[in-house]
């Protein structure tokens, strides 16, 4: 396993990070699993087998039920893991049981502090932008609980470029604590990241974890052109996620994914972690499963080594379409390029040039 500095801290966490939205399974997320305390202790153990030091969780997943799974399984090895959490959510029914706002924030963390059984959590994110609640106040929260000693880092989570960029610049300007990292979802059929937050993660030193980096089941090869999906896996079972722009161009997608996992006789989600696990500014890939076969082959993908021509064909397929201003970069034969931005005004060049 191979581990990776979260953005501007001295934290070290592993490139692959546990995933717990399959735990507990309750309001609507038994559609993504059920894992109980038993089987959730067995893929700590797991993980840790692997070299995975990081678990991510969130008060959101079965509205409270997911981290006390995590909290009951890890038990007496608490400390052996980063343990990251999330909150904004709403918790309840009250106008001020959801959101980004003193108040609601440090009562979500001492509610997800008991839960999890534990006196703090290494990394709390934002789990979305809160459009209501000043940023000012929502960092002098985060800044609280770090002082106090129930948070050692803060994150964000679903941000854009330019409310990430806001709540930097504004933490930097008053003193209060940064977020060190964004957590982001990331697809080979969904690169939309590359526009504005990845290059972001680059120029700013935030690390950046992926949600979903298999497109929440989509991309793992169960899901194919002219077939069912079984009920039992999370896209035949009502989930709503991910958004996908061009299903057609999604199936193209999963039949090269699969092309490629037979050729190393594989699984095509190992190929669609594999590619993930060097993009430019990713950090870490969080994974989750329902089963502990799963988290095997989910955790093994950093081991799986794609040739230059694999990496390419993948990267080709799916490169995203050079939107304004990065194409006028190039037409314009602009020099001088942000070192955060070539790596993927380089995929857009090819598109130009190819069009034209």
């Amino acid at each position: 396993m191979e581990y990776r500095q979260l953005g501007d801290s001295g934290l070290l966490i592993s490139t692959m990070t546990l995933g717990t939205l399959t735990f507990g399974g309750r309001d609507g997320f038994e559609k993504c699993g059920e894992v109980e305390v038993d089987q959730a202790r067995r893929m700590f153990d797991l993980a840790a087998d692997y070299g995975v030091n990081t678990i991510d969780t969130a008060d959101l997943y079965s509205t409270g039920l997911a981290e006390e799974v995590v909290g009951k399984a890890l038990g007496d090895k608490r400390n052996d893991f980063i343990l990251a959490s999330k909150a904004r959510s709403p918790m309840g029914e009250g106008l001020n049981e959801s959101g980004a706002s003193r108040y609601h924030l440090i009562r979500a963390c001492e509610a997800s502090l008991k839960r999890l059984n534990t006196d703090h959590i290494d990394l709390y994110q934002i789990h979305n932008w809160d459009g209501v609640t000043p940023i000012d106040e929502t960092l002098a929260a985060l800044d609280h609980l770090v002082q106090s000693g129930k948070v050692r880092y803060v994150g964000t989570s679903n941000y854009s470029g330019w409310q990430m960029m806001k709540t930097l610049g504004r933490a930097e300007m008053n003193r209060l604590i940064k977020p060190i990292s964004q957590q982001i979802y990331y697809t080979p059929e969904s690169r939309e990241a590359e526009y504005e937050l990845l290059p972001l993660a680059i120029d700013q030193n935030v690390g950046t974890l992926i949600w979903g980096p298999m497109g929440e089941g989509l991309l793992t090869g169960q899901v194919r052109r002219g077939q069912e999906t079984s009920a039992n896996h999370r896209q035949g079972s009502g989930w709503p996620e991910p958004y996908v722009h061009n299903k057609e161009r999604a199936y193209d997608l999963i039949d090269l994914l699969v092309e490629i996992g037979e050729a190393h006789g594989v699984s095509a989600a190992r190929v669609c972690l594999a590619w993930l696990h060097n993009r430019p500014g990713v950090t870490s890939l969080i994974v989750g499963a329902r089963s502990e076969e799963h988290v095997k082959d989910n955790l093994s993908a950093p081991d799986l080594k794609l040739s230059d021509d694999e990496v390419n064909r993948i990267e080709e397929a799916t490169r995203p379409a050079p939107l304004y201003p990065y194409w006028h970069r190039i037409v314009s034969g602009m020099d001088r390029l942000d070192p955060a931005e070539k790596p993927f005004l380089d995929g857009y060049r090819k598109t130009i040039e190819k069009n034209s």
